[in-house]
């Protein structure tokens, strides 16, 4: 019992505290609002779960060991979230990003983007080698079951609170601001890839 409680504690934490997919969540909840960030939500969750079972089941180990592949996904990471930083620093606002037919990401496209973010491979490699002893499917599945539950509340927050901003940031001076730091953060997140 005192693991699993452990195990929800850290997908907590690891879910709704700052990082690349939080950030973007957030930006979209003030650029697109909530209804229609639902399947960038959804996708977070459907990618991030399938990394936690692909780690699980050995992949992580394999791609760490082998230093050439460790590379190309650090500079995939990076160059992935630079091109999203630089979208989101140069979103309209949200009459003319619908106007304009700018979208937020789809589920294929967040799903997809689990697999190059450095914090969603920090959080499934700690969560598999701390609460997944064994590597048996029972433990891999309830690790990946519990972030599915815990993970989908949290970063929803994310995007409910950038929704709850779109009041604030009507001012085109005040939204661009909010986009270039949002922007700036996501590439301050790049560190972890350094250290990945």
């Amino acid at each position: 019992m005192n693991l699993l409680i452990g195990l929800i504690s850290f997908a907590f934490v690891t879910s709704i505290t700052p990082g690349p997919n939080n950030l973007m969540l957030m930006a979209s909840g003030v650029n697109f609002g909530f209804r229609r960030s639902v399947w960038h939500i959804l996708g977070i969750n459907l990618g991030f779960v399938s990394l936690v079972l692909a780690a699980g089941f050995g992949l992580a180990a394999l791609l760490l060991a082998l230093p050439a592949a460790k590379t190309a996904l650090k500079l995939a990471a990076a160059a992935y979230m630079l091109w999203l930083a630089w979208k989101i620093a140069h979103a309209a606002a949200p009459a003319e990003a619908h106007a304009s037919g700018g979208q937020p990401m789809t589920l294929m496209q967040a799903a997809a983007f689990q697999w190059v973010n450095p914090k969603a491979w920090a959080m499934a490699l700690g969560a598999v080698s701390a609460y997944a002893k064994g590597g048996d499917l029972a433990s891999i599945a309830l690790v990946a079951l519990v972030f599915c539950l815990v993970n989908l509340p949290s970063i929803s927050t994310w995007v409910l609170a950038g929704e709850a901003m779109r009041r604030l940031l009507t001012n085109p001076n005040r939204l661009a601001a909010f986009n270039w730091t949002m922007a700036g953060l996501l590439v301050l997140s790049l560190w972890p890839v350094l250290q990945f």
